[in-house]
């Protein structure tokens, strides 16, 4: 996973790339139905929002208790983005 976010010399339109997939992976490893993920990126204002789509069976543990996943995933990727001098915004939608 470091290989993914560590992503040398590359344009910020492939770093994105690289944190969608990044996301797109970690929650793929959360949740039973993996062919439901759907993540997307939306860039606005200098930001980029990654949505994060799951089937509702797996929303539970996408968000975990009090809410600690999502919370662990949102510091991932803000981690992530001061790395990239970018900022990203991730919201779990229904």
């Amino acid at each position: 996973m470091s290989a993914l976010l560590e992503s040398g010399d590359q344009s910020p339109h492939s770093k994105k790339s690289t944190m969608r997939e990044t996301i797109e992976m970690v929650v793929k490893a959360l949740v039973d139905d993996t062919d439901a993920v759907d993540v997307r990126e939306m860039d606005r204002d200098g930001t980029t929002r990654i949505e994060v789509r799951v089937a509702k069976s797996d929303m539970g543990k996408v968000i975990g208790k009090q809410g600690r996943t999502v919370r662990a995933l949102r510091s991932l990727v803000y981690a992530a983005g001061i790395k990239q001098h970018r900022r990203f915004v991730l919201d779990v939608v229904e």
